[in-house]
């Protein structure tokens, strides 16, 4: 291949894809797609599916030079041009944005992620653990797995921790497990939830970061209700504000319809609130 620099972005996805196959002997003589649309398909499933180890020769160059690209391509928003939402955001400096947190320049975003905490291996799932591993890069799950060797133990719920971001706009990841509900709402549920907010200010107060980006924590795969849920949220996070006096700008992240309404009611942001691009 040309130099990193010099490649198109479709000479880095040959390679990547190539290197990974390589990986993998039973899938090395597979043929890759001459479609660009599947072949960014195939690069995520594989991407996906890699366990947590040292990458090979000359892959993150071409990785993060891809990935960067890939995510200028798709529009960077920066938390800074955002306006707060409502009488109460300007008050607390929170924020209402609506889109692909993958695309947020904030000091931290948080995922959502399983007691593992090593990201999504099902090839192209639409959680957010997932996306947000694939465009971060394979550094990400690497970095994942020492914090976990570390522990010695699953992540318990309500807990978090911080990674760098790698090739995301923002500069950190912090990593949260929230509650799974399988029946009736249950007050140890609520205690959890509102324990993943609490955990995630805390340590990113600690480490220096002044915005944070929240996704809807549990309400997807872990079927938190959504109502529920963001009036956890938004109360946690005023409490803490109130309590510490902390300067730190919260944007309440969401992506669904259902989420933005909730959100939007709750904050009484209006017009105020920002609704961006959730098409990917």
């Amino acid at each position: 291949m040309k130099k990193v620099d010099e490649a198109t972005q479709e000479e880095r996805r040959y390679f990547l894809i190539r290197s990974l196959l390589r990986e993998r002997p039973q899938f090395c003589k597979m043929s890759i797609p001459e479609d660009g649309e599947e072949q960014k398909h195939l690069l995520r499933a594989l991407m996906n599916q890699r366990r947590p180890s040292p990458a090979p020769p000359g892959f993150l160059d071409v990785q993060d030079a891809y990935l960067k690209e890939e995510t200028l391509r798709r529009g960077i928003v920066d938390c800074r041009e955002l306006a707060p939402a409502g009488a109460e955001g300007v008050k607390r400096r929170l924020f209402l944005w609506q889109g692909d947190i993958t695309r947020l320049k904030a000091d931290a975003i948080v995922n959502a992620a399983n007691e593992a905490l090593l990201g999504c291996f099902i090839p192209c799932h639409s959680c957010i653990d997932n996306i947000i591993h694939t465009c971060a890069g394979v550094q990400l799950r690497l970095a994942c797995d020492r914090l976990m060797r570390d522990q010695g133990r699953p992540e318990p719920t309500g807990r978090a921790k911080i990674t760098p971001a790698f090739n995301l706009p923002s500069r950190y990841v912090l990593h949260t497990v929230g509650p799974v509900i399988t029946g009736p709402l249950r007050e140890e549920d609520c205690r959890l939830l509102a324990g993943c907010y609490r955990s995630c200010l805390e340590l990113a107060v600690k480490s220096g970061i002044r915005s944070i980006a929240f996704c809807c924590i549990s309400t997807g795969e872990f079927h938190y209700p959504n109502e529920e849920a963001a009036k956890i949220a938004i109360k946690t996070v005023k409490e803490y504000k109130a309590q510490t006096n902390s300067g730190i700008e919260v944007i309440f992240n969401v992506f669904k319809e259902i989420d933005w309404d909730i959100y939007r009611e709750l904050l009484g942001a209006n017009e105020q609130a920002e609704k961006g691009d959730t098409n990917g």
